[in-house]
């Protein structure tokens, strides 16, 4: 195993033994392999620095790297943004991992020796972020290179797989030409991922969030701080903003969108599809801290003569989400709220049992003018997954699932 930090700094000798320069920086292009150390950068005084690929590399120790190239097969450096430099977007740099879902600083990278075809390949295998890659680096010139091997041997290691790491980058278009993906982010908790881009600048948040698919993007903005919420949109362009808004819930849509600049929340709205941009504008017609304000228009509503059967022929037709079926709301022939019927109690019945069999008792509903209050101390009271609002007339509009208590609870705290 040798450390980027061991070689960086180390002596190259071309072919016929001269020497060459220091490694300066180590360089990983991702378009070709995505591990491998592609180049050594190697500078000598004031003369203009050369590279040395892969295929040039015979050798490499802590302190020596020797060539299988003469001096002269070199390559004058050019900066190329498609390439990952070991020291400087990487050591001690941050990073997330999205193996242990969170944001560390690189300490040191590790790199195994690989043969090839007589030379020597390194290979990134994992980072370092614990206190032995510190240790080493703070030791480094001091003691003898074996003494700081022995030391770190005794002290606990935290190593992170390589192929765990996504790299914090601001610039969208060097992600690109890094391709740095967001897949092993999309796979996170939504609440995961939004713990780590709190914990980042905001241009790097903004890069991660942008990085996203509209949909991951909203279930992440859904579970940030309401100040950063504001923020994160109020930078996206327009269309990216009203994308990913359309594919939030309509409560937590009309709540961001209540709180960004008017002007940007009526651009916003204008670019939304239109039956989206209704729903949202219909929630915003209600106080924050009334049963309207806090609804979500996403509910399930069939009659309460329908059956079991018809009822889930339903629900696989439209391809409902499943956090619509917590309750399926019933009416009757006039449209007003006839009972709910738990998920669970439907899956229960029987294919030709009525809707109206199954209600779940007591029949518990609120106005969209109830404020939170009362709101509160019903789910407390009933033991309640959710609440239905009605309008005037008590026709079903929403309803305030558990979630959206747990969220404002805390938020009062």
């Amino acid at each position: 195993m040798l450390y980027a930090t061991e070689i960086l700094g180390a002596k190259a000798y071309d072919s016929a033994g001269n020497f060459v320069g220091r490694v300066r920086e180590m360089f990983i292009v991702p378009a070709e392999q995505p591990s491998r150390v592609s180049r050594l950068l190697l500078g000598r005084g004031r003369y203009r620095p050369l590279v040395a690929r892969y295929d040039q590399i015979g050798s490499v120790t802590s302190g020596e790297v020797k060539l299988t190239a003469d001096e002269s097969a070199l390559e004058p450096y050019h900066p190329n943004e498609a390439w990952l430099a070991v020291r400087k977007d990487l050591l001690d740099q941050q990073i997330i991992d999205t193996n242990g879902r969170k944001v560390v600083r690189v300490n040191d990278v590790d790199l195994a020796e690989q043969r090839a075809n007589g030379n020597t390949e390194l290979r990134v295998t994992q980072v370092d972020t614990g206190l032995p890659s510190a240790i080493r680096r703070l030791l480094q010139g001091l003691v003898p290179p074996a003494a700081i091997r022995r030391i770190q041997e005794k002290l606990p290691a935290r190593n992170i797989r390589w192929e765990f790491v996504n790299l914090v980058e601001p610039d969208p278009l060097r992600r690109v030409k890094l391709r740095i993906t967001s897949e092993r982010l999309a796979q996170l908790h939504p609440a995961d991922l939004a713990d780590i881009t709190e914990e980042l600048s905001p241009a790097e948040r903004q890069a991660i969030i942008s990085s996203l698919d509209e949909e991951t993007a909203a279930d992440t903005i859904a579970e940030l701080d309401k100040r950063l919420q504001t923020q994160v949109v109020e930078k996206l362009d327009t269309e990216k903003a009203a994308d990913i808004i359309e594919e939030m819930n309509p409560d937590e849509a009309a709540d961001l969108i209540q709180s960004l600049e008017p002007e940007k929340s009526k651009e916003v709205l204008e670019e939304m599809e239109h039956r989206e941009a209704h729903e949202v504008e219909e929630l915003l017609r209600f106080d924050e801290n009334t049963a309207g304000g806090m609804m979500t228009t996403e509910i399930v509503t069939v009659g309460e003569d329908a059956t079991r059967g018809e009822v889930v022929d339903y629900i696989r037709f439209h391809d409902l989400q499943p956090d619509q079926l917590d309750n399926i709301v019933l009416i009757n022939r006039d449209a007003t709220f006839a009972g709910a019927v738990p998920i669970a109690r439907l899956l229960m019945a029987g294919a030709g049992q009525r809707m109206a069999e199954l209600v779940q008792d007591p029949l518990v509903s609120v106005k969209a003018d109830t404020n939170d209050r009362e709101i509160f101390e019903l789910f407390d009271k009933y033991n309640l997954r959710s609440l239905i609002v009605l309008d005037e007339q008590n026709c079903p509009i929403g309803a305030i699932t558990v979630d959206d208590i747990v969220g404002r609870m805390r938020a009062k705290m």
